[in-house]
């Protein structure tokens, strides 16, 4: 599965990072700084249980979410409707936007402005940006996902890459 993150800190580094060790194309949306050093180097994941270099692509424009099937939106709060704008002319008409953000309205107020399918997730990681192309976890990982017509694959998708996902309909409860 093609992914795409939008928002690539620490939590969507992470989980992206996870993924494309996992060998599924992943492709990151950040800051020149980051971009720059993973399409270099590729990003660089010290976990707890393993340091890697884990090649991907790397872009700051959002029209790299084109062709992504499953999009990781990890923005701030405060940028929720402008990333999504920015990126609705671009996204695939079956694509999920997985919200990996911190607040209980945001998959809400991605639905406003997208007409792709949205899911919340409750997030339960502890990553920080090390540097440029660097993500440091310091512990978890699992996600709590909401259902949505590729809740099961995208659970499969996860836990292929050693990350725990669970599919609960009290996502916002969780939250």
């Amino acid at each position: 599965m093609k992914v795409a993150v939008i928002g690539a800190g620490a939590v969507g580094c992470y989980y992206g990072g996870m993924l494309a060790r996992a060998g599924h194309a992943v492709t990151l949306i950040g800051r020149p700084q980051h971009v720059d050093a993973v399409s270099r180097d590729g990003l660089f994941l010290d976990t707890q249980s393993f340091q890697a270099h884990v090649p991907m692509q790397a872009s700051t424009d959002a029209s790299a979410v084109h062709g992504a099937k499953l999009v990781l939106f990890c923005v701030k709060s405060t940028d929720t409707e402008s990333a999504a704008a920015e990126m609705a002319p671009r996204l695939e008409p079956d694509a999920l936007v997985l919200s990996l953000q911190n607040g209980v309205d945001n998959a809400e107020r991605l639905r406003s402005v997208l007409r792709q399918e949205v899911a919340a997730a409750v997030v339960y990681v502890a990553t920080e940006m090390a540097g440029p192309g660097q993500v440091k976890h310091h512990g978890r990982g699992e996600l709590v996902i909401g259902p949505t017509t590729l809740s099961h694959e995208v659970a499969t998708l996860f836990t292929g890459a050693g990350v725990p996902v669970q599919v609960s309909d009290n996502v916002v409860g969780a939250l």
